[in-house]
């Protein structure tokens, strides 16, 4: 393992990056605490996963990997740490839990959920499979353990398109992101159907179409608050802006933007371009980050959507993680091999 570096190291390293972004005073406040996480770290042999939603001072210090739902998932897969930190929501360290369940998997905040994984349960799941029993059911990773372990296969934002092609099947149940869906649908040809709960009935009738997706109506809050008149002010007042916006989003709004794709790929698509100026309609962090590791590119800094829950993740918190081993994620054998399976096939396809 690496020299850890000093607090003033540190410090001169985090100013470079983001002096333009967060105040000199926070930044020497972040450099002790990122020391400390670095001891701990090395003393307790854990490594850290940093979802790109993480803000500025931790992103850019503590994580040993950085990326998108689907990177950190194979990470967490491969680590031989005893500790995995997931600096992420909950439905992500349950993810490392599931692909490495003989590791002890801590998320620093008890409180970062998630308003998409929330939107379903794993009953609905069976009450659709119930309705359609010879469809296969994929599900977005942004869903909670239980709901995986009913699952055939999850996707990501990255691939959920080449799943839903390599299963070569009439009909999909896809599940629980109305907005993924609809940008499925979009690059696949098929005909979306929406699942009602009507009086805690689930209703949803595909009988007379082919080539459709069940789609279940949940959807992400932040990504739900960007809007085609958003997109419309940008080309107004900056024609030559390249708008980048996540899967997550609005159909309309996706394909009147210039780039779709997973949070990954936004990174990319700003690092290797050439556009004047660029505009991301996703979590707001990211954009941040994004600057400090390309500051010869300019980002127009229109998105004030902090994904609430993304946020409960500090440099404080990751360190109490590891100091307090908390909070721990604790998932029944039982659940953990029955939702493997579908990250598994996830896994083996992308």
């Amino acid at each position: 393992m690496n020299k850890i570096k000093s607090v003033d190291e540190t410090f001169n390293d985090l100013k470079i990056k983001l002096s333009k972004i967060v105040p000199e005073a926070e930044l020497l406040l972040a450099s002790e605490l990122i020391v400390e996480i670095e001891e701990l770290k090395k003393e307790r042999n854990a490594v850290i996963l940093g979802h790109n939603y993480m803000e500025p001072a931790l992103y850019h210090s503590v994580p040993d990997y950085k990326g998108d739902s689907l990177e950190l998932s194979r990470r967490a897969a491969e680590t031989k740490a005893d500790i995995i930190v997931f600096c992420g929501v909950e439905f992500m360290a349950e993810t490392a839990k599931i692909l490495s369940p003989e590791k002890t998997v801590l998320v620093p905040s008890d409180r970062a959920g998630c308003s998409l994984a929330e939107s379903i349960t794993a009953e609905d799941v069976r009450a659709l499979k119930k309705l359609y029993p010879n469809a296969p059911v994929v599900t977005y990773v942004n869903t909670y353990a239980d709901v995986k372990a009913e699952t055939d296969i999850c996707c990501t934002s990255s691939n959920a398109v080449k799943v839903v092609n390599h299963l070569a099947t009439d009909t999909v149940i896809f599940l629980p992101d109305a907005y993924l869906a609809a940008n499925v649908a979009r690059e696949t040809g098929k005909k979306i159907v929406y699942a009602k709960k009507i009086n805690g009935e689930i209703v949803c009738d595909a009988t007379a179409d082919k080539n459709v997706l069940i789609v279940w109506q949940g959807f992400c809050e932040v990504h739900d608050r960007f809007s085609v008149e958003d997109v419309q002010s940008i080309r107004k007042q900056s024609p030559e802006t390249m708008i980048l916006a996540h899967p997550e989003c609005k159909a309309d709004v996706v394909e009147a933007c210039d780039f779709s794709g997973s949070t990954s790929a936004m990174i990319k698509a700003v690092k290797e371009g050439n556009a004047k100026s660029y505009a991301l309609f996703t979590e707001c962090s990211m954009g941040d980050n994004i600057i400090a590791e390309n500051q010869d590119k300019e980002l127009l800094r229109m998105c004030s959507f902090r994904c609430p829950y993304m946020a409960q993740i500090t440099l404080e918190m990751t360190r109490d993680a590891l100091k307090y081993n908390r909070y721990e994620v604790n998932i029944s054998n039982e659940l953990i091999d029955k939702a493997r399976l579908s990250l598994n096939r996830m896994l083996e396809i992308h």
